[in-house]
């Protein structure tokens, strides 16, 4: 009995077509939900260190102002005080300077005390002009000198910030001032405000503004006096 005869042959050219064009797309599937998802992660950890970065300022912030103080023991016939708050409306990111007790010395030997000038303004990005940041500014020690003359560390707050709004609470008024001055001849001489609103405006990645509030409750609100013995 003689076996039966299989007909073998391979494929056509169509059928090769098709099967490449099924192959190609499949690719081209593939290729763009994993660069979408390349995309979203890449997009994701952006914000997530943006993120970060307002969460860690504004604590900052926050802590700074808290330690803020003033004291009435002046050295006699200064030409400049050295223990102050002065908060100025600038427009889109506000000014703030004020002595502080919260500076940590980490060295022995190091010209610096806990008692230190910190002051918050805006200063333009080196790499782009066309942006801002919010500039932290601290020197180590109080003096006499132009605040900005003085040996500091400088550093960046915020990058690419849209806006800093800072706000002062009056306990007598119980009114939110866009301004303070404890240098001036006002009723806010030689007093702090009781709480400071700090609102901080962004842009996100689809170009709309984000805002972020926070307050630092200042603990010591009168003028430190020390009685000599």
């Amino acid at each position: 009995m003689q076996p039966s005869a299989h007909n073998e042959h391979g494929f056509t050219l169509v059928e090769v077509m098709i099967a490449l064009a099924i192959l190609a797309f499949m690719m081209t599937v593939a290729w763009s939900t994993t660069a979408r998802t390349a995309d979203a992660k890449v997009a994701f950890e952006d914000i997530q260190v943006r993120n970060n970065e307002l969460r860690v300022a504004m604590a900052r912030m926050t802590r700074d102002i808290e330690s803020a103080y003033l004291s009435d023991n002046e050295v006699q016939r200064a030409t400049r005080e050295r223990t102050l708050f002065v908060g100025s409306d600038e427009g889109d990111i506000d000014s703030l300077r004020f002595s502080s007790l919260g500076h940590t010395v980490l060295w022995a030997d190091a010209n610096e005390c806990e008692q230190s000038l910190v002051a918050y303004y805006a200063a333009p990005d080196s790499e782009d002009r066309g942006k801002k940041n919010l500039i932290r500014h601290e020197t180590r020690r109080l003096s006499e000198k132009p605040w900005k003359q003085r040996p500091a560390a400088i550093d960046i707050l915020i990058r690419d910030v849209e806006g800093v709004k800072l706000e002062y609470y009056d306990e007598r008024d119980k009114q939110w001032k866009p301004e303070w001055d404890t240098m001036s001849a006002s009723a806010q001489k030689g007093r702090m405000p009781t709480r400071v609103r700090i609102t901080v405006t962004i842009q996100s990645r689809g170009g709309k503004d984000i805002e972020l509030t926070t307050e630092a409750r200042i603990m010591l609100r009168e003028e430190l006096q020390f009685i000599a013995n």
